[in-house]
Order: structure tokens, then sequence, then C-alpha cells
């Protein structure tokens, strides 16, 4: 999405805001291994799994991002993590934590529902570990983000990623640089 902004020269005309949305918000603290969620959550079998992990690292590699799926990979809560990228709007460090994060996960093999995960990540973006660990022990802070989550849901996403514009339009999915660079500029009437 962001070489689709790039590319079109809209960076002035478009505000990135995370949103968020837990595919699995009933994961439980010990998370459940990829391979085994895929197939019961979705019917996934060995090879279908296989094939959307290595489609999903060649679309990474084509915006220089690695995907590093292992065996032992697993799904985990990301509650946490979404209270805390809340905590980084207001620092105008969202998008370093969420990309922090997706590195953390994806590429390093971190469990980003660990506590001491959290903390590494939110001091590499540069924000107060303590100020923002504070967050995790906020009720009301708990409360908006399951709010907002809801709304999402009630607008009918239901899956990762979603990217929507001005709250009306949305498309979902992994997609290529070129279908993000269409729905941007359809969304924007650029020509």
């Amino acid at each position: 999405m962001q070489q689709a902004i790039t590319e079109l020269g809209v960076q002035d005309q478009v505000e990135i805001e995370w949103q968020p949305f837990e595919l699995n918000p009933d994961m439980p603290p010990e998370g459940e291994n990829l391979r085994e969620h895929s197939a019961r959550k979705y019917g996934s079998t060995p090879e279908s799994s296989a094939r959307f992990r290595q489609e999903m690292s060649q679309r990474g590699n084509d915006v220089d991002f690695s995907f590093d799926y292992f065996d032992s990979m697993k799904i985990v809560n990301t509650r946490q993590a979404h209270i805390l990228l809340e905590y980084a709007k207001d620092f105008n460090l969202q998008t370093a934590l969420k990309l922090r994060l997706f590195s953390a996960f994806f590429t390093e093999h971190k469990d980003i529902s660990d506590r001491n995960v959290l903390a590494q990540e939110i001091a590499a973006v540069g924000l107060d570990v303590n100020a923002a660990m504070s967050r995790l022990e906020s009720d009301s802070a708990f409360s908006d983000v399951q709010e907002k989550e809801t709304q999402w849901h009630h607008l009918g996403v239901s899956s990762v990623p979603t990217v929507v514009i001005n709250k009306t339009t949305g498309i979902s999915g992994a997609q290529p640089v070129e279908a993000f660079k269409e729905f941007i500029a359809a969304e924007l009437q650029i020509s």
C-alpha cells in the first residue's frame, strides 16, 4: 500500500491510521501452531497452507519484506499489541510500531504477545516504555480497543489486511501494488 501511495504521488492526500482488529480475539495465552490453526479455522490442507505461505513470502519479497514462516510458528493473542498501537498513535509513531511488530513476528520469530518483547519493540521506536506498558493495566484502554474492533466487525470487516478509505470503501487481502494503486486512484478520483 505504501508503495502504491508513493508511486501515485498522493502522500499529501493520505493519512494512514491503523485500527485494532483481531482475527482471533479468544486466542489463549500460549497461542496455537500456525498450521494447526489454519486447518482448524479455515479447513486448510497442508498443501494449501504451504502454498499460501509461499505466496505471502513472494508478495513480501516484492516490497522488501521478509515473511519467514517456520515449523513451530504460532498464532498469538495480539490484544496487548493493539493497545500499545493505540498509545503509539498519540505520538505519531503508530506506523513505526506496527511495522516493528510485523518484523518482530514475521521475520525475527518473536512472540508479540510477550510483554518483554512488546517493551523491547516500544523502546525500539522511541516510546517511553513505562508509560506505554502502563496502558496494558488500563481497563479503559482495553475497552477502547474492544469497542473499536466491534465497530469494524459491524461495518463488515472480517479479514486482515483490510484497507478502508474515509470509512466508506475497502479492499481486503494482501493485494499487489497495482491493485492498491487502482483502489486508491479510484477512491481519490485520480485519473
